[in-house]
């Protein structure tokens, strides 16, 4: 049975999306579709749908020969959706400057104070998503419907692949410490001070990914436009 408004495809989608963006199913594994039927009770139709679902958000390729596979990045394709994030959450952020309301920044001002109270150590970000992340919260605030629609839709299941890489980097306190800054630079509609805040925030974190063990597939994709971002 799914929740209640959840259909199969929404369960399918989710679960597989964090699977992926995980790690736990890896880079290049082939994903059957009597298997995963199986897995999930489901007849074919929803497992379709729920793949076609991830295969737009770039987390799955489809071949003609090789079936549904998870999408293989190469580091340097990793490296690119830091680049572009850089650019785009920096930009999201001098928006959100402009455009957020009082009663916006002072929720998400609160969602910080719930990570510290929630036990915050010095190893550790939390790994949520959708409206219980910043980065979420500041795409949204910018009220840029494009905007938006790439930080929140198109690109939020690599975006979040991204974050993943790094969770466990220590030094994650000064994520924190970054979003606090990031916070008062939009509470003070200081636009310029909010997107260099947010690009330098990508661009460490862009560093800490270079510092990671990185297993690279042989047919590991070297750009996002091959991967279907263009």
């Amino acid at each position: 049975m799914c929740p209640s408004g959840e259909t199969h495809v929404d369960r399918i989608f989710t679960v597989l999306e964090h699977d992926i963006v995980s790690g736990q199913l890896a880079m290049g594994s082939k994903l059957g579709e009597e298997l995963l039927a199986s897995r999930f009770g489901v007849s074919r139709g929803p497992l379709r749908e729920a793949l076609r679902r991830l295969e737009g958000r770039g987390l799955v390729i489809r071949t003609a020969h090789a079936g549904v596979r998870v999408v293989a990045l190469s580091r340097k394709a990793l490296l690119e959706l830091y680049e572009i994030r850089e650019l785009l959450e920096g930009l999201a952020a001098r928006l959100a400057a402009r455009n957020m309301s009082e009663e916006e920044v002072a929720s998400l001002r609160a969602l910080l104070d719930e990570d510290l109270n929630s036990g915050l150590r010095s190893d550790a970000y939390p790994l949520v998503f959708g409206d219980a992340d910043f980065h979420y919260r500041i795409a949204e605030g910018s009220k840029s419907v494009r905007l938006k629609q790439l930080l929140c839709g198109d690109l939020y299941s690599l975006i979040r692949l991204c974050r993943f890489k790094t969770a466990h980097v220590p030094g994650q306190m000064q994520s924190f410490r970054d979003h606090m800054r990031i916070i008062e630079a939009i509470e003070d509609r200081d636009e310029a001070l909010a997107e260099f805040l947010m690009s330098r925030h990508i661009s460490a974190a862009r560093a800490r990914f270079l510092t990671t063990p990185f297993n690279e597939a042989s047919d590991a994709v070297d750009s996002l436009k091959e991967a279907g971002f263009a």
